[in-house]
């Protein structure tokens, strides 16, 4: 069986039948473009989850329930690692002035020391709000955010779908 786009009698290298062949129709399962910005929104949304190290479930989770592409997911989620770090401390900011709270001094290396250095309790006890105040704030945004990224993402993935599809549609050297 031919693969599509290949001359006829031509065969597939070993790389491309067995690497290359695999790993893009795992990127391009279930692609559309309607269903890529979805995973944009979605994903770009669990990324910032303010808490380190759950972002990785928060997308996985998502995605299956939402039968979303992993693999884009999944970069999308280690392309925005340095972002969420940054806004940590905005969301717990924002979550303060929602709350109509004080804001407490600290520092993002203070509280990743006292997670390393203290029992769960201590932490919690010094931090636990900090953390409410997080989730809340990103709870809070996270709907924005959503629509930040798929509002223009779909027409823009549209677009470039419908060229792709032209491209491949043109006959070869035309």
């Amino acid at each position: 069986m031919e693969p599509a786009g290949t001359a006829p009698g031509a065969r597939e290298s070993f790389w491309r039948r067995r690497i290359t062949g695999p790993v893009r129709r795992q990127l391009t399962l279930g692609v559309t473009p309607d269903r890529l910005a979805v995973t944009l929104a979605v994903g770009a949304v669990c990324s910032l989850f303010p808490f380190l190290g759950f972002t990785s479930l928060l997308n996985l989770g998502a995605g299956l329930a939402l039968r979303l592409n992993q693999p884009v997911l999944q970069t999308l989620n280690q392309l925005l690692g340095p972002v969420q770090l940054a806004l940590i401390l905005v969301y717990v900011r924002a979550g303060e002035f929602a709350w109509g709270a004080s804001g407490q001094p600290f520092t993002i290396g203070e509280m990743l020391a006292a997670f390393r250095d203290s029992s769960v309790p201590e932490f919690l006890a010094r931090f636990g709000w900090a953390g409410v105040h997080a989730f809340t704030a990103w709870l809070l945004t996270a709907p924005l955010l959503a629509a930040a990224v798929y509002l223009p993402s779909r027409p823009l993935l549209r677009r470039a779908a419908a060229r792709l599809s032209a491209a491949s549609a043109a006959p070869a050297g035309a």
